[in-house]
């Protein structure tokens, strides 16, 4: 039998900007399916009481939506977790505040 080696492939990926659009979120949301995770990601604005005693709102304005397969969303947890670690690392530790503040 003569053995068979796979040459390492190795493959340039070009990125194609043209069509970009850069937005802001400072919230997210996720819904799942057995298939798919949704990310909407938006602004949480506060909105002035209504007065007449009234509660505040807080209106979630969603500026993208990103549907994912769960493979991809597992690549995108470790992408972030990496991340996340360097910036600690050279920074100091993220402190998450509760919600509503900053």
């Amino acid at each position: 039998m003569s053995e068979q080696t796979n040459p390492t492939q190795q493959v340039q990926i070009r990125l194609d900007e043209s069509k970009m659009v850069t937005t802001y979120a400072n919230t997210i949301r996720t819904s799942t399916t057995g298939d798919e995770m949704i990310l909407d990601f938006g602004l949480n604005l506060p909105t002035q009481g209504a007065g007449d005693g009234q509660a505040a709102q807080m209106v979630f304005s969603v500026g993208s939506r990103v549907v994912m397969n769960w493979p991809g969303a597992k690549r995108l947890t470790l992408s972030l977790q990496q991340a996340i670690a360097n910036y600690e690392k050279h920074y100091g530790p993220i402190e998450v505040a509760p919600t509503g503040q900053q």
